[in-house]
């Protein structure tokens, strides 16, 4: 995925209050770039090269993300040189992380076959839900 403009970016949004600020932070974690990258970085620092390396994406498109992670907050840069090695802000955001995992297993499928959001999401995707047993 590119990144074509700031519009793209949660922390060019204005937060008028609490909830604004909550949904400027799970809306930068809703892309997938970003939350690979997010996760990737839960694991120890890296560089945009070894992101890149290990993402298969551009350097461009890894650029613009974790710069947009920066902007909101999540992540930090520590210069070496001239690399920087990127980490995340705050241990608070792998509790985050922890807690989305617990919650996706105790809910299963749920979330995934969400007809809005879900995996499979798509045209028709409404009736294969209401077909699921158990449902």
């Amino acid at each position: 995925m590119t990144m074509n403009g700031p519009e793209e970016c949660p922390s060019s949004r204005p937060a008028a209050d609490g909830l604004d600020a909550a949904v400027a932070l799970f809306h930068s974690l809703s892309d997938g770039t970003r939350l690979a990258i997010t996760l990737r970085l839960a694991d120890g620092e890296a560089r945009v090269a070894d992101l890149v390396g290990e993402l298969g994406l551009a350097q461009s498109t890894v650029s613009a993300h974790v710069a947009c992670l920066r902007d909101c907050g999540l992540v930090v840069g520590r210069p070496e040189g001239r690399q920087v090695y990127y980490s995340l802000a705050r241990p608070e955001l792998l509790e985050l992380l922890a807690s989305a995992e617990t919650l996706l297993a105790a809910t299963g499928r749920a979330v995934a076959l969400c007809p809005n959001y879900g995996t499979d999401s798509g045209p028709g995707r409404v009736a294969q839900v209401a077909e699921v047993p158990g449902e």
